[in-house]
């Protein structure tokens, strides 16, 4: 058995020297890719051109870092407009946030711009394009659907009209009726819990409304009752700007176009400027792999067994460095994600428990606690229903199934060496054969493995005859004759 959680823990040792190093290969590739347009940036730019930003996917921490540094560079160099391309389906709250106080605050307009035709602005892509100082949307695209998804819980259905006596629906569509809905009219939730965020993101949106001069009912039935529009009747229903085919189209549009910049008006000037887009640097690409929730959780994983089988080897070093940096990694990467510490905490806790039935077997007791501990806190470690910020279910599976396979394999092991007869130790004696040293009535001195024995026996033995040991209490063998030659 010992044997086999030797084999156990050197296999595991040899799986996290590989995760080490694949994490540090990855994260070196992630530094070395240099970041495009950078270094031409200063040359075109400076002179008053066109910045060029994209959201793709989710906003995450590294979107937001990257977006908010990017405003402040591009009002460094005295951009003329910063344009934000963006297609993303929402994002956390906090990045969102984040993204939206730079655009407040910058001292250049940002245009954001709903593109490629097939894009979409959804949840928190609709604040931002809301906070927006010229909001454009590509054809074939929409926004909307803005409501706090963390909340849980299915989205109340938005009344409607009924068909007219035609049997068609009035004119405008469901859209433009929602857009004209009085905010009294609109579902409420059910829950205190869902009525505080709901409330929260209507206030908020609202705000941002008010402040562009956009519709600001359509943007709380957004909320509310997770309305979506399409560009042309976002256009209608004065929810952006403009629409336009492509960049040069939105570029030409704008060209003229006066915006309040910080209780200013501006007038933009589109007319031969140069456009440099801004790629993410090394620092972004770095920050985007490490606030993976997947790779924060399997960087988890690896520090805390890492630091186990140092403590288990004091000396063996490599288990302990990568441990202790794997686990501060996916410190950091907790402190910007939206973690459920009691999953937190749950994970830790079945580690234990699992590790636990590896010392002191408990024939599954502490090992199924401990696998169902681990599945139920890492099912709700990031508290977030966002699409790609979660932790992947098959791969949380994948380590509780190994997780209990190795479990399974100690049980095993555990109730084989129970039917095996004892080889060593102070019971290994009964049965074995021994020498008597002197002639003795009834205690005296015998030759057993080697050792010199106090022995008790029944009845009187001679000097060098063969003895069976029949049993042992503490120090004392008791012994009877045997045919058996030592």
């Amino acid at each position: 058995m010992t044997k086999a959680i030797f084999e156990v823990s050197t296999s595991l040792r040899c799986a996290i020297s590989v995760a080490a190093l694949t994490m540090g290969w990855t994260l070196w590739l992630a530094a070395q890719e240099e970041p495009v347009g950078e270094s031409q940036a200063s040359a075109t730019v400076d002179q008053g051109g066109v910045v060029l930003l994209a959201i793709d996917g989710p906003i995450g921490p590294a979107t937001s870092d990257f977006i908010s540094r990017s405003i402040e560079r591009a009002a460094e160099i005295s951009a003329a407009l910063i344009v934000l391309e963006m297609d993303t389906p929402g994002g956390l709250d906090t990045s969102m946030r984040d993204i939206i106080q730079s655009i407040l605050g910058s001292p250049i307009p940002v245009a954001t711009f709903v593109s490629p035709q097939g894009a979409r602005a959804a949840s928190a892509g609709t604040y931002i394009l809301y906070a927006s100082h010229i909001a454009a949307m590509a054809p074939a695209t929409n926004l909307g659907a803005a409501t706090p998804v963390a909340i849980g819980g299915p989205t109340p259905a938005t009344p409607t009209d009924p068909p007219d006596e035609t049997g068609e629906p009035p004119p405008g569509g469901e859209q433009e009726e929602a857009s004209e809905m009085p905010p009294a009219d609109l579902p409420d939730p059910a829950t205190t819990l869902e009525r505080k965020a709901i409330n929260d993101a209507v206030a908020y949106i609202r705000s941002l409304a008010e402040q562009r001069g956009r519709n600001a009912d359509w943007a709380e039935a957004a909320v509310r009752s997770a309305e979506s529009l399409s560009a042309q009747a976002a256009f209608e229903n004065n929810v952006i700007d403009l629409i336009a085919n492509d960049l040069a189209d939105l570029l030409r549009q704008l060209d003229g176009w006066e915006v309040d910049l910080n209780g200013t008006t501006t007038s933009i000037t589109t007319a031969g400027l140069l456009i440099e887009r801004f790629e993410p640097d090394w620092r972004t690409r770095v920050l985007e792999v490490i606030s993976n929730p997947t790779l924060a959780y399997l960087l988890m994983l690896i520090g805390i067994y890492g630091l186990i089988f140092e403590g288990y080897n004091p000396g063996a070093i490599v288990p302990g460095v990568v441990g202790a940096i794997s686990l501060v990694l996916a410190l950091f990467a907790f402190q910007v994600l939206p973690i459920n510490y009691a999953g937190l905490a749950l994970i830790i806790l079945g580690i234990i428990l699992m590790i636990g039935e590896f010392i002191v077997p408990s024939f599954g007791a502490l090992g199924i606690g401990g696998v169902a501990a681990f599945v139920f806190g890492s099912v709700i470690l990031v508290d977030t229903d966002v699409l790609g910020f979660g932790v992947s279910v098959p791969l949380i599976f994948a380590i509780s199934f190994t997780a209990a396979l190795a479990l399974m394999g100690i049980i095993w092991f555990a109730m084989k060496s129970r039917a095996r007869s004892v080889v060593s130790g102070i019971e290994e004696m009964a049965g074995t054969s021994g020498r008597a040293l002197e002639s003795f009535d009834r205690e005296g001195q015998i030759w057993v493995h080697g050792e010199r024995w106090l022995a008790r026996a029944s009845e009187p033995i001679a000097r060098d005859q063969n003895l069976r040991v029949i049993k042992v209490e503490g120090l004392l063998l008791y012994v009877e004759p045997s045919d058996v030659t030592n």
